[in-house]
């Protein structure tokens, strides 16, 4: 099994090496810098298998960071993970629209943290399109039809678009922000109780294993 490679960015030197020091000690290879711009030449240079990124930073704040690493092809399949002791609501609603895959709020304990650098890992192992073949379900984006095991299941609109969006990134919390922005846009205004709706309807007629509820945050899809 390889040795994941991690990008480390904070302005902070003693984070840095607090979690650098946690981070190799469970076998990772560790790189690290203290700003943006910084971060975003290493990780062209090095190819992380994550990144992980403060929000407030000098020269570039981590959520331009992030969406600058989005754009560049040969990091596509980087994952990245938010530490910032910033935990508002919009910080974390930027960070995931950036790209973001993961928002985890200082301060955490270093078993906490080693663990959700390996779930986040473990969703990399295959890329893309794997990920979306594990479940079973497979989505015809250009026929609006979804297919599971075998057997068509019909969805009305939304409930297409809502299963698309989870789908488009599987693991990835979406928030509820994020849901309403993307499914329904400016059409009408609909709350919280809206997505819980077809939210209930995509279980009844998918299976209530693949989508799970986060708490007061949003939702997720795995396989």
């Amino acid at each position: 099994m390889k040795n994941h490679k991690i990008l480390l960015v904070d302005d902070d030197p003693d984070i840095l090496e607090f979690i650098e020091y946690n981070l190799k000690k469970e076998g990772f290879e560790v790189a690290t810098a203290n700003n943006g711009l910084d971060a975003v030449k290493l990780a062209q240079s090095i190819q992380p298998d994550l990144i992980l990124l403060d929000v407030m930073m000098p020269e570039l704040d981590g959520v331009e960071t992030c969406a600058r690493i989005r754009e560049i092809d040969a990091l596509k399949h980087s994952r990245i993970a938010f530490l910032t002791a910033r935990g508002e609501d919009y910080s974390q609603i930027a960070g995931f629209e950036a790209g973001g895959d993961d928002y985890i709020l200082k301060p955490v304990k270093p078993r906490v943290l080693v663990s959700r650098i390996k779930a986040l890992l473990r969703r990399n192992i295959g890329g893309d399109v794997a990920e979306e073949n594990t479940s079973g379900i497979h989505i015809d984006r250009e026929k609006y039809e979804v297919n599971k095991d075998g057997t068509s299941i019909s969805l009305p609109r939304k409930e297409f678009e809502l299963l698309d969006l989870l789908m488009s990134k599987q693991g990835k919390v979406f928030t509820r922000e994020v849901i309403l922005s993307a499914v329904w846009g400016e059409e009408v205004v609909v709350g919280d109780r809206t997505i819980d709706v077809h939210i209930r309807k995509l279980r009844e007629k998918l299976g209530n294993e693949f989508i799970t509820t986060i708490k007061g945050v949003g939702y997720k899809f795995t396989a």
